[in-house]
């Protein structure tokens, strides 16, 4: 908790407590992009983790194993980690497609380019993720190659809607979007990606059930190490 939560603060406070470092000490405080931003993605982040996490339980069997207070079967902690993941990957995705937008002339060849872009952004970022977390004690899947290979493509269905959703906010001037745009925007795009998931799961024919214990904590066993042997 406080190694995601010192992560996360810095993030969500500096719309109010530095604008200065985005460009913003003169504009308005509802009107600044890195409060929409912010906003934007702890919205579609705290969706992925209360409901997404379920289908990486059920498809990928994953589960993590530390101590800690939950919400929906998740750890609370992961809510704040997958803010600042989650700000990361945007803001790179912002400046490639904006790249492909500002160097390429409309058309169809521009259009398949940047869908290309989002797929291979969106598939490379999950694997990463999923490679990256693998040192981890704490987090696992009960067929780790099948994690890094269909759980990649799996995972990547957040950022093929995620990425180009994102991008929209405020790119088109002079119209501005104000905060319950943003936040139906979000809103928007979670629910795109949970119906993409669902359509997987059903394709795959896997039952989702929603558990609100984790197996660690009915069953000491399944805590991972520094915490053996301790309910999580």
């Amino acid at each position: 908790m406080i190694v995601c939560g010192g992560l996360a603060t810095p993030l969500l406070l500096q719309p109010i407590l530095l604008p200065s470092i985005t460009g913003e000490s003169d504009v308005p405080l509802f009107e600044r992009y890195s409060l929409k931003a912010n906003l934007w993605i702890f919205i579609f982040g705290f969706i992925g983790n209360y409901w997404y996490t379920h289908y990486f339980y059920n498809v990928l069997e994953a589960h993590y194993s530390m101590p800690s207070w939950d919400l929906n079967g998740v750890p609370i902690p992961m809510y704040l980690a997958t803010h600042f993941y989650f700000c990361f990957y945007h803001v790179l995705s912002n400046l490639a497609l904006r790249k492909a937008y500002s160097t390429f002339s409309p058309g169809a060849m521009r259009r398949l380019f940047v869908i290309s872009l989002v797929l291979i952004m969106s598939y490379a970022t999950a694997f990463m993720e999923s490679l990256t977390i693998s040192g981890f004690p704490c987090y696992g899947f009960k067929d780790r190659d099948l994690a890094y290979t269909l759980g990649s493509a799996f995972y990547g269905i957040y950022f093929i809607v995620s990425f180009p959703m994102f991008l929209r906010l405020d790119e088109s001037p002079p119209k501005k979007w104000d905060l319950f745009t943003v936040a139906v925007e979000a809103l928007a795009s979670g629910m795109a990606v949970l119906m993409l998931l669902d359509i997987v799961r059903v394709c795959m024919g896997i039952d989702l059930n929603i558990r609100l214990n984790r197996p660690c904590k009915l069953n000491a066993a399944f805590t991972c190490k520094p915490f053996n042997f301790k309910t999580c």
